[in-house]
């Protein structure tokens, strides 16, 4: 599907207009006939160029770029110009191009934000301190298009790196990216919104050049009621909307969910997409040991709310193997700051608190206040990291966990690059080859003892596109928790097992072969359930229906 612009806008646009108009610029392959039409004659140089040739050319600058910073920059003038020629671009490169437009480049860009700010990229900016502001933000920021999907952040924890207020908007422009980069959302029919709530950051709002609100953080109901305006104005104004949270903090990001997940189709990516994306590289190491999901011992080492996100997760997906909850509880293990997560550890939140153990379990409950000791005394299967501490994953400790399991699975997810736990060269040797890995970040082959290992790259831009087509696709009430199992089934099903090395998650260079198959997952979940908003008869078929592709009308 091409854009679907109305024979009206389309005339009363001309000259500079159009070319000032990313959804409409086609900038030297408009043909002769169109400049004559458009008002574009002498305005452009006389070449006419295919858009193959425009690719050709963009690439080669971006490539002669020296950082991956300034790699970014320089597509996003790109972005800014021209979104056809921008996503033909990336579709073409999306294994080497998607760390740029994303994490982890993405992370240098907001802490830098206001002072290099040039266009706003089509979002929105909503403050708390104008929230009857509200409506008229929102109509203006969707400009007369059928918004369909919104990507909304307040940046309190953005990435690995914190509160950045208003910079923050930057993930919302990013994910939305992601989302038509890898599964082909039409990108006039989304919105990046950023709730400027303030920032505790003092030396953000003490800059001169910061663009958001200077106050500290609005905590508390006024701040739920901010939230609350816009959900309501914004699933009024759009009926056919698939909202997305990102990067809310951990005080507030599961009541958020919590509250609007039995009413809208919402979906939370810090809460749900990392779980979702670290159950299917779970499923998928397990197709290649051979062994069962209900037999493993889980630990999560950093405790906010992915970590305890993905632990629920993974808890729900055993349960649905058989076990019952109270079962499934005891195979979890939480470690956050203080140690071993306790009944009577200080400041729990709600998530954190489903998972506690009893001292009583242990001989020498009190000396479990580091990741190794916990490690050593509870023996886990299964380590994840979402601590953001660089390097906590050390030989001893993977060494510990090579000497009791059979393939360990070593999943540190914490990015960006300087945050990680480890690094997979050194959890393939530390555990002689048997490592099943999976990191946040992308990783490069290792090769050890004559074999070539794929590392798995765990980034929730592997499942969260395809899950959010799915769900527009079938036009689905909500989106449940059995869609998101087989979102993550569908996705763990793609390892190739007969491959020595094989990783634990297909490469990022299928994305849009398996965005697709996520999506066709998920609506025939959806029609399976009831959840189907609309009459499927082809999963298949509805799918490819929503798909746009790069290419010039």
């Amino acid at each position: 599907m091409l854009h679907k612009q109305s024979e009206e806008e389309n005339t009363m646009k001309t000259g500079y207009d159009i070319l000032n108009d990313p959804f409409l610029n086609k900038g030297t392959a408009f043909t002769q006939a169109e400049r004559k039409k458009l008002g574009l004659v002498g305005i452009l140089p006389p070449h006419v160029q295919t858009i193959e040739e425009q690719a050709r050319q963009v690439y080669k600058r971006y490539s002669d770029k020296p950082t991956r910073l300034e790699k970014r920059r320089f597509l996003m003038q790109i972005f800014d110009t021209n979104r056809t020629l921008f996503y033909y671009v990336c579709g073409r490169h999306i294994a080497e191009i998607m760390p740029i437009i994303y994490d982890p480049v993405i992370a240098e860009n907001i802490e830098q934000y206001s002072e290099l700010f040039v266009n706003p990229q089509n979002a929105v900016y909503l403050s708390i301190d104008a929230r009857d502001n509200v409506e008229e933000a929102l109509k203006n920021g969707a400009a007369g298009r059928d918004i369909r999907l919104i990507v909304v952040s307040d940046a309190e924890e953005i990435l690995g790196i914190g509160d950045w207020g208003t910079n923050g908007v930057d993930i919302s422009v990013g994910k939305l990216m992601v989302y038509t980069a890898a599964a082909g959302i039409d990108p006039q029919s989304v919105l990046p919104v950023i709730l400027d709530c303030g920032t505790n950051r003092k030396e953000l709002s003490a800059d001169p050049l910061y663009l958001g609100n200077r106050h500290e953080r609005v905590s508390g109901d006024a701040y739920y009621a901010f939230i609350d305006k816009f959900v309501q104005t914004a699933e009024t104004l759009f009926p056919k909307l698939y909202l997305h949270f990102e990067d809310f903090g951990r005080n507030n990001a599961a009541n958020i969910l919590n509250k609007y997940n039995t009413t809208y189709p919402v979906f939370n990516d810090d809460i749900q997409g990392t779980g979702i994306i670290t159950l299917a590289g779970i499923l998928g190491g397990l197709r290649i040991s051979g062994e069962k999901l209900t037999d493993q011992i889980y630990m999560c080492f950093g405790a906010g709310t992915a970590g305890a996100g993905i632990a629920k997760r993974i808890y729900m997906e055993m349960i649905r193997q058989g076990l019952t909850p109270e079962e499934a509880k005891k195979h979890f293990y939480l470690v956050d700051k203080q140690g071993l997560l306790f009944e009577d550890t200080p400041g729990l939140t709600p998530e954190q608190a489903f998972f506690v153990r009893k001292r009583s379990e242990f001989d020498r409950a009190d000396k479990l206040t580091d990741l190794e000791a916990a490690v050593r005394s509870v023996k886990p299967t299964i380590l994840v990291g979402t601590s953001t501490v660089p390097g906590a994953f050390t030989e001893s400790i993977v060494r510990c966990m090579a000497s009791y399991a059979k393939r360990p699975f070593i999943f540190p997810l914490s990015n960006p690059t300087k945050l990680a736990e480890a690094k997979a060269a050194d959890l393939i040797e530390w555990t002689d080859g048997r490592g099943l890995i999976a990191t946040g970040i992308p990783a490069a082959p290792v090769t050890y003892k004559g074999v070539t290992y794929e590392i798995g790259q765990a980034n929730n831009a592997l499942v969260y596109p395809g899950l959010g087509l799915g769900v527009m696709a079938a036009e689905a009430k909500l989106l449940t928790a059995e869609m998101i199992s087989a979102a993550a089934h569908s996705l763990g099903g793609i390892v190739d097992t007969k491959q020595p090395g094989a990783a634990v998650l297909p490469p990022v260079t299928k994305l849009a072969e398996f965005s697709h198959t996520v999506a066709v997952a998920v609506v025939k979940c959806a029609v399976k359930t009831g959840m189907a908003g609309k009459n499927v008869t082809d999963a298949d078929a509805v799918v490819n229906d929503l798909k746009w592709y790069p290419a010039y009308e």
